[in-house]
């Protein structure tokens, strides 16, 4: 690890101040991921700005009946908070579905956003890698690239982002609030990740120095069930291969309310808008969820090695939404 400085933020104003005016700064909030990058050389900051004593520890009801989550909350604390568990149990479900309990215990909600790829080329300092290196080629894509994306890759970039939440908080409609020195502002959580396209270097739509403060839930929607599943190649801390976030309200058969995600597939949480659309006033039937699925994953563009994703995801989106419809079908959440 290269030595760098190390400061501690007094206030959200003097964090984002301080990163502002250092262009190979960082935040630190619980460290699981970045540290771990910077003792491989990934990254390689000059300086952190420790932000993980700030007053975003808060989970708290808003006036619209909403929650709102501040950035420095471990995930194992939001995990197990009794209102997240009853009212949006995919948050929940996604959370205790990532990572060991050490990690969870130390991880922030902020952090846990923003985490990089595992991708092995991006993570190994010895190999090209576009996002790393912009300009160094993706051998990925003719490589090791099994658990890579199949939806919204580039020629430049087949990454995919790795949090379990950002799926559930993409398909619960949550919002980041963000900080910088320029004032505040909020944007959707499927809006926070950015596609490869030709500059795969950039994992979101943050500005440097530009810090999440805090993630708002809206109110769950009436009658809505929501729920996670991820598939993965062993039953405890490992990294999706496919996973899924739903949130569904069936009235007399009929779908009246629909969010779909999927992670694992692409670079950001992958909301399936197309497959929602296409559920929208349909019967609430397993025929009905594979052929919206199938619209959804008709965009997949498989490399040699990972076209198994899709069948994978397509069943897991299934019978995702085949439980939701279970027993309390259209019953009050």
């Amino acid at each position: 690890m290269k030595p760098f400085r190390y400061e501690t933020a007094t206030d959200p104003a003097a964090a984002v101040d301080l990163l502002s005016r250092e262009p190979r700064a960082a935040f630190l909030g619980g460290g699981t991921n970045l540290v771990d990058l910077m003792k491989l050389g990934v990254e390689v900051p000059e300086m952190l700005v420790d932000v993980s004593r700030l007053p975003f520890d808060e989970i708290a009801g808003t006036d619209d009946g909403g929650l709102r989550v501040g950035a420095t909350v471990r995930n194992s604390t939001l995990a197990v908070h009794p209102v997240v568990r009853e009212r949006y149990p995919a948050l929940s479900q996604a959370l205790l579905a990532g990572a060991s309990p050490q990690l969870r215990n130390l991880a922030t909600i902020g952090g846990n956003l923003l985490q990089r790829t595992r991708c092995t080329y991006f993570q190994d300092v010895g190999k090209p890698c576009n996002k790393r290196r912009p300009g160094s080629g993706c051998p990925a894509r003719s490589g090791v690239h099994r658990d890579l994306a199949v939806l919204g890759a580039s020629q430049h970039c087949v990454a995919t982002h790795p949090s379990d939440m950002a799926v559930a908080l993409a398909a619960l409609d949550a919002r980041v609030h963000c900080v910088s020195v320029e004032g505040t502002r909020t944007l959707p959580v499927a809006e926070l990740h950015r596609l490869p396209g030709d500059a795969p270097d950039r994992d979101t739509v943050l500005e440097h120095g530009e810090l999440i403060t805090a993630v708002e839930l809206p109110p769950p929607a009436q009658g809505a069930r929501s729920a996670y599943r991820k598939a993965r190649e062993r039953a405890s801390y490992a990294f999706a291969l496919a996973s899924a976030a739903a949130d569904l309200r069936v009235t007399d058969g009929t779908v009246e309310h629909v969010r779909l995600a999927f992670g694992a597939l692409a670079a950001k949480p992958w909301r399936a808008r197309a497959a929602e659309e296409a559920l929208l006033g349909r019967p609430a039937t397993e025929e009905s969820f594979g052929r919206a699925v199938d619209q959804e994953l008709a965009a997949a563009e498989p490399l040699r090695d990972n076209g198994y994703k899709i069948p994978l995801a397509r069943r897991l989106a299934v019978a995702l939404l085949t439980d939701l419809t279970g027993d309390h079908a259209g019953g009050a959440r």
